[in-house]
């Protein structure tokens, strides 16, 4: 493998296009949810904090899976020390919790339970 993908240009290319790909994939994976809490007729603040929880572990599993692509799964942890040595720029919301599976399905029990509390306080 060649340095060009170990070059902060092309980290700053895969985060670009992480952040342009975030929106529409938040608002694809987080759908059906809304769909089913409206036939319910769920309250405003359990629907969207539950489409958001519901929606990131989705999104986010296919963003790491973006990062992986592009650089290999053992290149990958480069990319994300990148990441938190630019916290104010690039690594704006990134977290290293973000991409461990047991964070991405607290939060989708999160939502199961928002999706629960609505339903029982509607």
């Amino acid at each position: 493998m060649s340095g060009r993908e170990l070059h902060p240009a092309n980290y700053r290319r895969i985060s670009l296009i992480n952040w342009v790909l975030t929106p529409p994939l938040l608002f694809l994976f987080s759908w059906p949810y809304l769909f089913l809490a409206e036939i319910i007729e769920m309250p405003f603040w359990f629907l969207l904090a539950g489409a958001l929880s519901f929606s990131l572990p989705f999104a986010i599993t296919i963003l790491h899976g973006h990062v992986t692509m592009a650089l290999g799964s053992v290149h990958r942890d480069y990319y994300y020390q990148w990441l938190q040595s630019n916290p104010y720029t690039y690594g704006l919301f990134y977290h290293p919790v973000w991409i461990r599976t047991r964070f991405r399905l607290s939060l989708f029990y999160l939502s199961i339970v928002l999706f629960l509390a609505g339903y029982l306080f509607h």
